[in-house]
């Protein structure tokens, strides 16, 4: 029976590779000279530490432009609030989402099974699994999750037939 998945991932090497860019461009800017600007990388989350509200801006727009450069989808970032750290500086945390989480999951299964497509949706962890008689239906269960809107980037792979 032909297959695909739904899947969220982001390679994080391409990540560690867009703020050693950020953290490069930082040292070499004239605006950001004498500055204790700071971009570091801990599992999931990016911890951003700026002088203040227009660096920290700066460097959210630095990071949105590198990762779209790695070819990561800036879509990937959620950007907590950003504040108060030591010495007068701000500091925001950027969380790197992976994986569908459970409402988004629910809410996609709702909409494929509202098409009336004959097609079957698994939730499988952090992941969805669509599997379906016919190809075609499943290229349609595509083009309409596609088409849905959803902020988070999705990827279609191990399309089996």
């Amino acid at each position: 029976m032909p297959s695909f998945d739904i899947v969220s991932k982001v390679e994080m090497n391409e990540v560690d590779n867009a703020i050693s860019g950020v953290v490069r461009e930082i040292g070499q800017r004239f605006d950001f000279k004498g500055s204790h600007c700071t971009v570091e990388r801990k599992d999931a989350d990016v911890t951003m530490i700026a002088d203040d509200e227009t660096k920290l801006r700066q460097m959210q727009e630095l990071l949105r432009v590198h990762m779209t450069r790695r070819k990561v989808e800036h879509q990937a970032l959620s950007f907590g609030e950003a504040a108060k750290a030591a010495q007068g500086r701000l500091r925001q945390v950027v969380t790197v989402r992976q994986g569908i989480d459970r409402e988004l999951a629910k809410s996609i299964v709702q909409s494929i099974k509202g098409t009336k497509l004959k097609v079957q949706v698994a939730v499988q962890g952090d992941e969805l699994r669509v599997s379906g008689k016919k190809i075609d239906e499943l290229q349609d269960a595509i083009a309409h999750v596609r088409g849905l809107g959803i902020e988070q980037p999705l990827q279609y792979v191990n399309f089996r037939s």
